[in-house]
């Protein structure tokens, strides 16, 4: 068994979606991994990874204005806003999608369907520098 470890920082300029498929697919290909997994985690607590269309952006247009409309910014009752109307939303929205991502790597390519991407669902309104860890392990 074979395992390589990266990381790689995502510069954002706000809220929305960042593919990052391209990034780690190179990290796939360094290793020289045939058959296996790719482990993908956000170091963060207000972004986080999603498996989306990459094809047609109104897709995550869509997507972007249902997170806003499911936990909205402002929101009265939330206690936790020290870092402003969009620090607790950015919490929800992250735990309501999650940090990581397992994609299994057959043939050494990852296995992701035609239209998906990989990306980074930053939550916060302003730039931010997102570290992501990759863990890609097989044979």
């Amino acid at each position: 068994m074979k395992i390589l470890t990266e990381s790689f920082v995502v510069s954002t300029t706000g809220k929305g979606t960042y593919e990052i498929t391209e990034e780690i697919e190179s990290i796939v290909s360094k290793s020289n991994i045939n058959e296996g997994v790719a482990t993908v985690f956000v170091r963060h607590t207000s972004c986080s990874l999603i498996v989306m269309e990459n094809a047609d952006f109104s897709a995550r247009t869509d997507l972007h204005a249902f997170f806003d409309e499911l936990v909205p910014e402002d929101t009265p009752y939330f206690v936790h806003t020290y870092e402003g109307g969009d620090d607790m939303p950015s919490h929800i929205r992250m735990c309501l999608t999650d940090v990581d991502k397992n994609i299994p790597i057959i043939d050494g390519k990852m296995v992701l369907g035609t239209w998906q991407g990989l990306f980074l669902f930053e939550h916060r309104r302003a730039p931010h520098k997102r570290s992501i860890a990759v863990a890609v392990s097989g044979i």
